[in-house]
């Protein structure tokens, strides 16, 4: 099962669980497939689950009163994505995710999580982990934004993500970047 051995892999690079623990562990996630373009969560409804993704892409997005798009995240293979201020503070949503291309994810409900991470040790250390490495990415993200002009952020992009180029249509690179479909062409044409 590709799900499990994807999950596993994940899972054993940060926290040591037994195969018993991890079926336990794996046992509380929820298969679920979505088509190019389905909406995974939508602003103003209740979060209560966070998505590994197996397969294909999922974006993160806002999009504001002027209908601009501002792409927060993408996921990609063994990436993670919710809205997690809904999640976490029980609230409504105040983003969007959708599927980039067909996808394959794993489900896991905040309750479930919660409960596992009670029970496992190592499946808290895990999570908390990952919540860190989460919160030190929005951080370097941001300070980016505030630090560096738009050819700096673009060559960032493709030098820590270098297959999103080629999974994620480029308008939507632009909006994640923050900049016009013909900026970002600009740039890629003169970094060739």
């Amino acid at each position: 099962m590709q799900a499990k051995t994807l999950l596993k892999e994940h899972v054993s690079k940060i926290a040591s669980l037994t195969d018993e623990e991890f079926d336990y562990f794996f046992s509380h996630f929820k298969p679920e497939t979505f088509k190019k373009g389905q909406s995974i969560i939508t602003e103003g409804q209740e979060v209560d689950k966070e998505y590994f993704v197996i397969d294909g892409c999922l974006k993160a997005f806002f999009v504001n009163d002027e209908v601009k798009m501002y792409i927060l995240q993408f996921a990609m293979p063994t990436w993670w994505a919710s809205d997690y201020a809904a999640l976490y503070n029980n609230t409504k949503a105040t983003i969007n995710v959708d599927c980039v291309s067909d996808t394959e994810i794993l489900s896991l409900s905040n309750s479930d999580r919660e409960k596992i991470c009670s029970e496992l040790h190592q499946a808290e250390h895990f999570f908390r982990w990952r919540t860190n490495r989460g919160y030190v990415a929005a951080q370097k993200r941001l300070l980016s934004f505030m630090n560096n002009d738009t050819k700096t952020r673009y060559e960032e992009l493709l030098a820590l993500y270098p297959a999103l180029y080629n999974t994620v249509p480029k308008h939507l690179i632009a909006a994640y970047l923050g900049v016009s479909r013909e900026t970002l062409s600009r740039l890629y044409h003169s970094s060739k």
